[in-house]
């Protein structure tokens, strides 16, 4: 199946997640941003936060990242996860999803996730989106607040997760039976 379907939205809304649990329902490629930006801090032995402070003054380590965003839309048969994959993905993409969730919701998540206190979390996750929005905006002209790209638009906190699974596989499922009968 030729289908490109992203997944973008804000840290602790679910991304990988879903995009993974729609790539094994489908059975396309998973190409996850979030995870090659942890392998790019680690690799240089900084913190995510600190890699996002410094692709502020580094544009090659977003241009690296979305570049490969571009060239897995243009393959074909995947589902891309990552904060700008809708907007990289462009022409591209058959379907762009952009999760939502309210910030308690979020930082909840990120606790969870990875081990810290929400308090540490909320932190965290609102300073690396200030330094994003702004790099983002620097260096591209896009504001990932303006969601008038995205085909859907979901709040995950709505919902159980298995509840927000059945709606994206049902959305892509129509997707699917439509775009071949039309």
């Amino acid at each position: 199946m030729n289908l490109v379907i992203t997944i973008s939205g804000f840290h602790g809304t679910g991304k990988s997640t879903y995009a993974k649990r729609l790539a094994e329902e489908f059975g396309l490629r998973l190409m996850t941003a979030g995870m090659v930006f942890r392998q790019i801090a680690s690799e240089r032995g900084v913190s995510p936060e600190e890699l996002s402070r410094l692709a502020m003054r580094d544009k090659r380590i977003d241009l690296l990242i979305d570049e490969r965003t571009k060239e897995e839309a243009k393959k074909g048969s995947v589902v891309l996860d990552g904060h700008l994959a809708g907007w990289m993905a462009k022409d591209y993409a058959d379907i762009k999803i952009f999760l939502t969730a309210s910030i308690p919701v979020r930082a909840q998540r990120i606790a969870n996730r990875n081990h810290i206190s929400i308090k540490e979390a909320e932190h965290q996750m609102l300073t690396i989106e200030r330094i994003e929005r702004n790099r983002w905006k620097k260096l591209y002209k896009i504001d990932l607040a303006n969601q008038l790209i995205y085909d859907v638009i979901l709040n995950t906190g709505l919902l159980p997760l298995e509840s927000v699974i059945k709606i994206l596989k049902e959305i892509v499922r129509e997707y699917i039976q439509t775009s071949k009968g039309g």
